[in-house]
């Protein structure tokens, strides 16, 4: 994906336009009736998290306020994708000690959305060792995804960094990847 082509669809995004899953398949269903869950590739995408205010001003792109609430992952190429505030993504939003340090991301695209599902994590501590990263109840030994009380004993959960390699179904390829 180009870097012309990312850009415009944050934009499409950010202003409520553009394509749908459905008006590319018209084979799609158009309603939310279908139960069966949709597989989407996974990969892995590299870079770092920041503010997308940050991003567009570093490239000369002149934004107003209402962009500073929104993250992106920008890639070792350049790239700007949108990461999705769910269940996963939403810590980028949270927590500052995610962003602005490198990451590798495992996610995934939508049909006719710009927008990052992140699913797993991973920084890189000062010796650049990947680690997987979330959140951890030391109570009730959960992790967690976000910041948020546990969701057990309603305590706090914590940063946590455990030493990890990709799972086997991420081969180290992928959109603005490094390889290992």
């Amino acid at each position: 994906m180009t870097r012309r082509t990312v850009f415009l669809l944050l934009i499409a995004a950010l202003i409520g336009v553009g394509p749908t899953a459905a008006d590319e398949d018209p084979s799609s269903p158009a309603d939310a009736e279908s139960t069966e869950p949709q597989e989407f590739p996974k990969k892995l995408y590299s870079g770092r998290v920041v503010f997308l205010e940050d991003a567009l001003e570093e490239q000369g792109v002149e934004t107003f306020e209402e962009t500073g609430r929104h993250v992106v992952l920008e890639t070792d190429e350049g790239d700007l994708i949108p990461i999705l505030a769910d269940w996963r993504g939403r810590a980028f939003y949270q927590d500052e000690q995610l962003r602005d340090r490198k990451v590798e991301l495992i996610g995934f695209l939508r049909p006719g959305l710009p927008y990052l599902n992140v699913i797993a994590v991973y920084t890189f501590d000062e010796d650049g060792e990947r680690m997987y990263t979330d959140y951890w109840c030391d109570v009730c030994s959960i992790p967690m995804y976000m910041i948020q009380p546990c969701e057990c004993c309603q305590g706090d959960v914590r940063l946590r960094f455990q030493k990890q390699d990709l799972p086997e179904y991420i081969d180290g390829e992928g959109e603005g990847s490094t390889s290992k």
